[in-house]
């Protein structure tokens, strides 16, 4: 009970020694903060909080109670001993031993204390009954205070000229502020350093007796990622071999729109799925309830789980704080909030109560961490039409750093209802070929006349190569790696110059560890407008120009603009010209451009080529530039 009276005030209080060498009795003191009675009564109001420490609060620093408590006290004490005060120290007319311990007159240096005058008798006072207290050492040549959180452990002598000093004093302080640790600390000590600077003069000075090398982690081979799983949902196939199948043959999935009334809209066509069920998939009442960018989603996500052969029983054998869900969106849940709008025009309580759960473009991710049980990452990304990209690209940082085993990633997205057609519309970004819809997205063509919208969902499994090989997992691809960056220049334009491209493709590159020559495969973003795609090609060709084995081709001309979805949809599709040795070619692709070389597109049929590394780009409104690259596993 007596250690304990005595240890609690003494968290509060700083216990400061300096030498008496470190001062230059030339150099006059200034006026202490405590020689101040009304700047002394706004400080001690302002401390009335560390009166919780008497009464052991829950809210307390511990660990500086724990420090001063018990026998520990008994070495503290005999730790300051060893240093004398200077006679600055015992001249400051603003500190006394009864500020210290009360009417005791007990000092932790020594008896030099002299009769105090009526004015420090107040000053104590006042300190004493808020139980706070400071001190101060002025002296123009000193910049730095080092406070030490004592946790228990008595210092080796002359290891530091020291201070303690209660946290909760150091963070109300008005005149200091804290800046991040740089003294060397023995990890023994179990102590922590916090300096303060204050104006130009106060402090403790401090000398270490010698440097403690950091300790660095060991250098570790950076894991690998690869493809194990893919799951789509597209104008042409919701399964990842039949939709490559219709790629290869040049099946075009854009047709006249059906699901709702648009002969008053300029465009009329879309890349719009006509058949899909969730049965097997997604459970009845939340199928009813959802957007459909949600529904193709967890479809998707779940087709890729399959795909993977993730089955029941390989769920349970799963590590699931280390498997994640990346899966993002550029629109989000558009019809959702549209319904709700409309809703709203008759009451409030005719609006759909997950309307806004539903409409935000992280709760697809979240429902299918939800429905696996999945506790690793989980979040969304969207970047408009580069969300895919950043969102698989960041999937696999996450694995590479050794934050997860597995990921599912990829986009999703489902605007084609009359506010999306019409908000695009508005943009005047759309093409309006509507007699002939299969003709209508012709990336490179010299009578493109803007992009057709699509829907879908794509997502891949990302594994971590040996959990992959433990689970005797089908390769299909390994991904090594990509980049972003933005084109700081207009909402939907490009650069002119495309150095937002070049910057992003060569920084994916470098940051993958690959050459130029080795990239003989680029699938796209080519959208079919008319400045998008001829400043992707120049940047291609900027890049690989050199490369005569460079094929480069568009998945959008048959499939249509998947906005958010689309970078994942078309990383698919370059896994799979990986796995079977076969490019897509670009339909529609009647006149060229005439700056155009022909011989870097791929025909109007598929071709053979022997892939060494594949790049994917993706690119959205707001100059966001994603690239990442895939390789065959080897």
């Amino acid at each position: 009970m007596t250690a304990s009276s005595v240890a609690s005030p003494l968290c509060t209080w700083l216990v400061a020694a300096c030498m008496s060498a470190s001062c230059e009795k030339e150099n006059s003191l200034k006026p202490s903060v405590f020689q101040t009675p009304k700047r002394m009564s706004s400080w001690a109001r302002r401390r009335r909080v560390v009166s919780k420490c008497n009464g052991g609060g829950d809210d307390f620093p511990r660990g500086l109670i724990s420090a001063f408590c018990g026998s520990s006290i008994q070495g503290l004490m005999s730790s300051c001993l060893t240093f004398e005060p200077c006679e600055e120290y015992y001249s400051s007319k603003g500190l006394s031993s009864l500020a210290f311990f009360g009417d005791n007159g007990f000092s932790l240096f020594g008896s030099k204390t002299g009769p105090m005058t009526r004015r420090q008798k107040r000053m104590n006072r006042a300190v004493h009954s808020d139980n706070v207290m400071c001190m101060e050492r002025q002296h123009e040549q000193c910049e730095t205070i080092v406070l030490q959180h004592f946790n228990g452990r008595q210092l080796e002598e002359s290891k530091w000229l020291w201070a303690v000093f209660d946290h909760l004093t150091v963070m109300e302080m008005p005149q200091y502020y804290v800046t991040e640790p740089h003294f060397p600390c023995d990890n023994s000590l179990h102590c922590n350093f916090i300096q303060l600077k204050c104006g130009k003069a106060m402090a403790v000075a401090v000398q270490p007796a010698k440097e403690v090398a950091t300790k660095k982690k060991p250098h570790t081979k950076q894991r690998r990622v690869v493809v194990t799983g893919m799951g789509v949902v597209t104008p042409i196939g919701h399964d990842p071999d039949v939709f490559y199948n219709n790629l290869l043959e040049g099946v075009s999935g854009i047709s006249e729109i059906e699901a709702f009334d648009c002969a008053h809209f300029p465009t009329r066509i879309a890349g719009e799925i006509k058949c899909f069920s969730t049965d097997g998939w997604v459970a009845p009442k939340l199928s009813k309830r959802a957007d459909k960018f949600m529904l193709y989603m967890l479809t998707a996500g779940k087709k890729a789980l399959a795909d993977g052969g993730i089955t029941k029983d390989a769920m349970g054998e799963l590590n699931k704080a280390r498997c994640g869900v990346l899966i993002g969106s550029a629109m989000g849940g558009m019809k959702v909030f549209n319904d709700a709008i409309e809703a709203l025009r008759v009451s409030y309580k005719k609006m759909n109560p997950f309307c806004v759960p539903f409409a935000t473009t992280n709760m697809g991710s979240a429902m299918l961490a939800m429905d696996l049980g999945w506790m690793g990452p989980n979040y969304s990304i969207s970047t408009a039409c580069a969300t895919s990209n950043f969102c698989i690209l960041n999937a696999a940082n996450h694995i590479i750093r050794g934050e997860a085993d597995m990921m599912l990633c990829g986009g999703s997205d489902a605007a084609i209802i009359p506010i999306g057609l019409g908000g695009f519309v508005a943009c005047r970004a759309l093409s309006q070929r509507n007699s002939d819809p299969t003709k209508a997205s012709r990336p490179w063509d010299i009578t493109r006349d803007g992009f057709v919208m699509g829907e879908g969902a794509g997502v891949l499994l990302l594994e971590e190569l040996e959990h992959a090989k433990k689970r005797g997992a089908n390769i299909y691809a390994e991904f090594l790696g990509g980049s972003f960056t933005c084109d700081a220049y207009h909402m939907t334009e490009p650069h002119p110059d495309g150095t937002g491209i070049v910057l992003c493709i060569e920084k994916a590159l470098a940051q993958s560890g690959v050459a130029k020559e080795d990239v003989n495969y680029v699938n796209a973003h080519a959208t079919s407008t008319l400045a998008g795609d001829l400043k992707e090609y120049q940047a291609l060709v900027r890049c690989f120009g050199q490369n005569p084995e460079l094929r480069v081709n568009s998945t959008k001309s048959m499939i249509g603009h998947l906005l958010g979805a689309a970078g994942a949809v078309e990383a698919v599709a370059t896994v799979q010209a990986i796995r079977t040795g076969w490019v897509h070619p670009n339909i529609n692709l009647e006149n060229p451009e005439e700056s155009v070389d022909t011989n870097v597109l791929v025909g109007p049929t598929k071709e053979r080529l022997d892939i060494k590394v594949a790049l994917s780009n993706s690119f959205g409104f707001g100059g966001h530039n994603s690239s990442i690259l895939f390789a065959p596993y080897k």
